[in-house]
This record gives structure tokens, C-alpha cells and sequence, in this order.
């Protein structure tokens, strides 16, 4: 049994109407698919197919949660997924999938498997650059991103650097905060004046 077989639809055998379909999609689905971006999924698939004769009406309707990684911090990213997908699908003479509202496969394929369908509809939902909102990055990271951060020239700045720059903001301030304990070792703050010096 291969790996997508689950995902097959018996065209050929389901009657003229409506018929539904459910899958739940993990980690190993994508696993599977080989992907590189999605690193876990909690996902919902609905597949409605009605059958209309000589044409076959299909509607994937997908919604949940995949887990990705943010590009800025590393740290795993929730992002929410809730798309659908439409598409009819003939018998013909060949397999012919040049329009986006129109799949052709050959007379002679009983079957038609929707697993790389499903995934090529989740994936379209990720973001070119997937990162956390504001301030939501790991903090830790963050400060090395900004000790290690090479210096653009002067007129540069775009909306990434002044994000960053907000975020680098919070960080300090946060540290700030936590290093204004009455309660420090005075050896550390002996040394401090050493460094103040310089």
C-alpha cells in the first residue's frame, strides 16, 4: 500500500451526486511529501465531489494549523490555514492539467489521487517570509541577531530593519529591567564600574 493511497477518489465508481470526503492531516502527510518548509500539521481536509455525468465538481476545503519555522528567531511557527480549492475533473482522451479550473485524466484511470492537490493547496498558503508578529520572536535569539547584525549604509533602512530595530528596543528594555535588581553580587557591579572606566 503506497504512501498516498488513502488519497485515492474512485471516480468511475461514485454515483451521480454528492459525495464527501474526510482526511485529517499530521506531521507524517508532509513528512511524506517531502517538504521542506512544514515541520507539523494539525489539519481538517473536507472533499466534496459531485458528480454530474460527464464532469465531476470538486471542492478541497482545508482549515487548521501547520507548523513552520520563523525566519528570524528559528522557533517553531503556528500559522493558521483555512483555504479550499476548486476544480473539475473529465475523462479524456489524456491527462491534460494546462487550465486551473479544469483537469482532464485518461478513460482508462479509475482512481484519482488528490494527495499532491491537498499539498499543493497548504503550501500556497505560506507566506514568502514566515516570522512572529512583533515582539513575539525568542528574545535570546534577538539579542544575538542584533549584537551580530552587520551595519547597511546610511539611506537603508527598510521595514525589516525598523521592525528589528523595534524589537531590538524591547529586548534591551527587558534586560534593562531585569539587570535594575536592588539584589546584584557586588563583584559584578565592581566590575562594572571597570568597564564604566573605559
Amino acid at each position: 500500500m503506497g504512501k498516498f493511497s488513502a488519497y485515492k477518489l474512485p471516480l468511475k465508481s461514485l454515483p451521480v451526486g454528492s459525495q464527501e470526503f474526510d482526511y485529517h492531516l499530521d506531521k507524517q502527510f508532509f513528512v511524506d511529501m517531502e517538504s521542506s518548509d512544514i515541520y507539523g500539521a494539525n489539519l481538517d481536509v473536507h472533499v466534496t465531489v459531485v458528480n454530474k455525468g460527464d464532469i465531476y465538481d470538486m471542492t478541497i476545503d482545508i482549515a487548521g494549523e501547520i507548523t513552520l519555522v520563523c525566519d528570524r528567531c528559528l522557533d517553531d511557527l503556528e500559522w493558521p490555514v483555512d483555504t479550499s480549492y476548486h476544480i473539475f475533473v473529465k475523462y479524456g482522451p489524456d491527462f491534460n492539467d494546462d487550465s486551473d479550473e479544469l483537469l482532464e485524466i485518461p478513460e482508462g484511470d479509475a482512481y484519482l489521487n488528490i494527495a499532491y492537490m491537498i499539498y499543493d493547496t497548504v503550501a500556497l498558503t505560506i507566506p514568502i517570509k514566515h516570522v512572529h508578529p512583533l515582539g513575539k520572536c525568542n528574545r535570546a535569539m534577538s539579542t544575538l541577531l542584533k549584537k551580530h547584525r552587520a551595519q547597511g549604509s546610511a539611506g537603508e533602512e527598510d521595514e525589516d530593519e525598523e521592525m528589528m530595530d523595534e524589537i531590538m528596543e524591547e529586548v534591551d528594555d527587558t534586560i534593562d529591567d531585569a539587570s535594575s535588581d536592588d539584589n546584584t553580587d557586588p563583584r559584578w557591579d565592581e566590575l562594572k564600574k571597570l568597564n564604566d572606566n573605559n
